[in-house]
């Protein structure tokens, strides 16, 4: 198991407990909580969630939602930098840019940022690996078949494990090869992400095969769309329980990276779960 994980201002500790990453997405159209945290709002939300249990705020500007549309560079840093910076000056939790673009992240670690979360896995954009490497902030490399406008379509894969695995392995290569320091890298199964309900849970049953050098899984199953048709949950607020179950069931898996809407109840159950995990 991965002891730590590297960020551009400190490391995070995985020998014990695990860790809360919760989403802020400043944006109109993100298929939870779009346009509900923008400006001042979206600072107070920040350190609500920090009291809550998250060491890890991840801020989107562009939604990655099945189908949403592409914004531009300018549009993306007028939502997310504003942000990061005014969080910056009330807090010194860590911070994480989900974007795709390079000169985002960039322009996000220059204002505060401590880690690159992109769900392309450093594909999208030819400049985001070298990004990662001068500046040493923590990546997030995600598995995703597509991208967020075709993902849905029709996901296939001969065996999705492997797949994902075999992806994790090449990624790991090209990173470390460029630069990126070993310690810095994390993966993320990318649940939701051009993959069918069968290729979700195949992948949430098999998180210890997809550990490849050492590196941790940070694991994002949060109100997503699966919780919905498995339950017949329409609004996706209400999926928050089933989100703490996954979320549960992937700590007691040894994922120790989780990304969540509601940090209080996400945090309370892997808290819990690790002090019965004492007298295993």
């Amino acid at each position: 198991m991965a002891m730590q994980w590297k960020t551009r201002r400190r490391a995070i500790d995985l020998r014990h407990d695990g860790i809360i990453m919760g989403i802020l997405n400043a944006t109109p159209d993100s298929f939870s909580d779009g346009g509900q945290h923008e400006g001042e709002e979206a600072v107070r939300h920040a350190i609500r969630m920090q009291q809550d249990g998250a060491q890890i705020i991840d801020i989107g500007g562009e939604s990655t939602r099945p189908g949403a549309a592409k914004v531009t560079v300018e549009e993306e840093l007028s939502r997310v930098i504003p942000v990061i910076k005014k969080i910056r000056e009330v807090s010194d939790v860590l911070i994480s840019i989900d974007t795709s673009k390079a000169e985002v992240a960039r322009k996000a670690i220059e204002a505060g940022a401590d880690i690159v979360n992109d769900v392309s896995g450093c594909t999208a954009d030819p400049e985001m690996i070298s990004v990662c490497a001068e500046t040493g902030a923590g990546i997030v490399v995600m598995h995703m078949q597509g991208t967020p406008q075709t993902m849905q379509d029709k996901p296939d894969y001969a065996d999705v494990v492997s797949e994902v695995r075999a992806f994790f392995n090449e990624r790991y290569e090209t990173l470390t090869n460029a630069g990126v320091e070993h310690d810095a890298i994390c993966f993320d199964p990318g649940i939701g992400f051009g993959k069918t309900d069968t290729h979700n849970l195949t992948l949430m049953n098999a998180l210890t095969e997809m550990t490849v050098h050492d590196r941790p899984i940070l694991l994002g199953v949060s109100r997503k769309s699966m919780i919905g048709r498995i339950l017949e949950i329409e609004d996706a607020e209400d999926r928050d329980a089933a989100t703490v179950a996954l979320t549960t069931f992937a700590r007691l898996s040894g994922c120790m990276l989780h990304r969540v809407h509601d940090v209080r109840k996400s945090y309370d159950a892997m808290r819990m779960i690790e002090e019965v995990m004492k007298y295993a």
